[in-house]
């Protein structure tokens, strides 16, 4: 029994240092820094993702009134040309938009600030993109997450089983794949499409790797559960879906996500003016 507690506290503890590592490593995590202008330090937040309806608003905190702002974006793989919006002072921050995108769409922006004749750019290297997408309501996103982040902590605790005398892989291994097909295949798709208009986006239909993570994951985990009540040596099985798992689950958090494409986009708005009734 103390055996088992302690495998459970070890399987928590890796699960909760995976979901952090993909989730700040992600392309959709918030690019933040300081900066120093004229003696002054400032910190900064770049958002990488917008849910909901509306504009994004992007805020730069500094109580020096001399310092005016720009922010300059454009549409993200386009040969569009930059546009360049005055950040507006709001008592202690600068603060513009950046104009609401259909699901899925992308902006590439930057900021540029000035004092006097000093001009930074944030960030410093790059640009920032970011990407939109639908509210998803709370009572299917709290339970993808709980039944999700449920399936890797079952997950790495069955391959840690391998190390415990009694070695029930059955039940783990059941109720692994259980919360797997909740939280990857029926709720999963479920906030995909309030969010991007999909239900699935990975293959064959496309290349979403979060999708793709999900899938991959039941395979393993399929077999596994089909060695568990019909092979006479199903350890190897469930540890190599247990480790595998745990691998993929490493891959930072929406890489090759849904992505808008604007010259379709663009195409289909210009055949809909064209075959308009004309009065």
């Amino acid at each position: 029994m103390k055996k088992s507690f302690w495998l459970w506290v070890i399987a928590f503890v890796l699960t909760i240092v995976t979901a952090v590592y993909q989730r700040v490593t992600g392309p959709t995590y918030p690019i933040s820094g300081e900066f120093i202008l004229n003696d002054q330090t400032i910190n900064y937040k770049l958002d990488r993702s917008h849910g909901g309806e509306g504009d994004h608003y992007i805020e730069i905190t500094t109580e020096d009134k001399s310092i005016c702002g720009e922010l300059i974006w454009k549409r993200y793989k386009t040969d569009d040309d930059w546009t360049s919006v005055e950040m507006k002072r709001l008592e202690e921050k600068l603060v513009a938009a950046l104009p609401h995108q259909p699901p899925a769409g992308k902006l590439v922006y930057h900021i540029l600030l000035q004092k006097n004749d000093s001009v930074i750019k944030l960030p410093e290297e790059g640009e920032v993109i970011i990407r939109f997408k639908g509210d998803v309501p709370i009572y299917f996103l709290i339970p993808h997450i709980i039944f999700i982040f449920g399936a890797m902590l079952l997950s790495t605790r069955t391959g840690l089983e391998y190390f415990n005398s009694g070695r029930k892989f059955k039940p783990l291994t059941t109720f692994t794949f259980i919360f797997l097909i909740i939280g990857g295949f029926i709720l999963g798709p479920i906030i995909q499409y309030y969010a991007f208009g999909a239900f699935w986006t990975g293959f064959p239909f496309g290349h979403d790797l979060t999708d793709n993570k999900v899938l991959i994951a039941f395979i393993f985990w399929f077999i596994a559960l089909i060695a568990i009540f019909k092979s006479i040596r199903p350890v190897k099985f469930v540890l190599v879906a247990s480790i595998v798992t745990f691998i993929i689950f490493l891959i930072p958090h929406s890489l090759l996500g849904s992505e808008l494409n604007y010259k379709e986009l663009d195409e289909q708005t210009q055949q809909n003016i064209q075959i308009e009734p004309t009065e």
